[in-house]
């Protein structure tokens, strides 16, 4: 709106988010003329980097909100003379983009939270679902991160899990427990980046909580304290994701063993044309000095 380069580093800034406040009226109206409801937005960390929380409900129907949420957010930008990017990492040395999907399950008889007991506890099912994140979560980063480019979202202190850690309101872990009622307790998966196929991650998301809950094992000590000072257990680049993803039997059996072998093959392709280009960082390194 001033004219300024969006160069914001306060997270939830209500002045960095009223910079934009032309852009955000028209994505409320795009949503609304479109019947999805748009549960807040604030401002994040990044320069020009904006947060939108969509409210729970049925998986696939949200799949469908995100995906039509990014065209309508591209249109409403472009009218103002912006570009808005969905990339995990757009911009070096700033934090990438992430889609955090919080995950509660309710049982289809009563209607109640299968993560909560009936004076408000949490259950074993709770601390199954966290076990299969933590146990097949890294099988699945080859469909939650799916471009070479998601990989580099994955850095120590840029607001980005880098292991599969758990723990209570902790943004520094891969998997945290937001603070709620016990109505509302659910379990966030932050590793899924804003580049991900909606449909898809969500998909390969909750089969890692299902398998977890078939499984019912127990997950690692709850993590407190900076989870980024612990080990990285996650795959930092595209062709090690894909192998864990090609030997995940469990996670085939659930999302079809036909649609795994497709995508794996055409993420491969992807894979391989990338490492066929040659960086400016390797011609500037390495070109006269090798």
């Amino acid at each position: 709106r001033s004219g300024r380069p969006a160069a914001a580093r306060q997270a939830y800034s209500m002045t960095a988010v009223d910079e934009f406040g032309p852009v955000i009226d028209d994505i409320y109206d795009f949503a609304e003329a479109q019947g999805f409801e748009i549960d807040g937005i604030t401002q994040e960390g990044g320069a020009g980097q904006l947060e939108i929380n969509l409210v729970h409900g049925d998986p696939v129907k949200l799949a469908d909100e995100v995906f039509f949420f990014k065209r309508l957010i591209r249109e409403a930008a472009m009218r103002h003379n912006c570009y808005a990017t969905f990339m995990a990492k757009p911009i070096a040395d700033e934090p990438g983009s992430a889609m955090h999907i919080h995950h509660s399950v309710l049982d289809i008889e009563t209607g109640q939270n299968i993560f909560s007991g009936p004076q408000g506890g949490e259950t074993d099912a709770f601390f199954h679902y966290i076990a299969g994140f933590q146990n097949h979560l890294p099988a699945a980063i080859a469909v939650i991160a799916p471009y070479v480019n998601s990989y580099r979202r994955y850095v120590r202190e840029h607001a980005a899990p880098i292991n599969l850690e758990w723990g209570r309101d902790n943004r520094t872990t891969g998997i945290r427990v937001p603070l709620s009622s016990p109505k509302s307790r659910r379990v966030e998966n932050r590793l899924a980046g804003m580049d991900c196929n909606p449909y898809l991650g969500i998909a390969v998301s909750l089969a890692c909580g299902l398998i977890g809950l078939n499984e019912e094992k127990r997950p690692d000590r709850q993590f407190k304290g900076d989870a980024y000072e612990g080990e990285e257990d996650i795959p930092r680049e595209m062709g090690a994701a894909l192998d864990l993803f090609d030997e995940a039997s469990a996670l085939h059996e659930v999302l079809g063993p036909e649609f795994a072998r497709v995508y794996s093959i055409v993420k491969r392709a992807e894979y391989e044309e990338f490492l066929g280009v040659i960086s400016p960082w390797e011609r500037e390194h390495l070109l006269l000095n090798v």
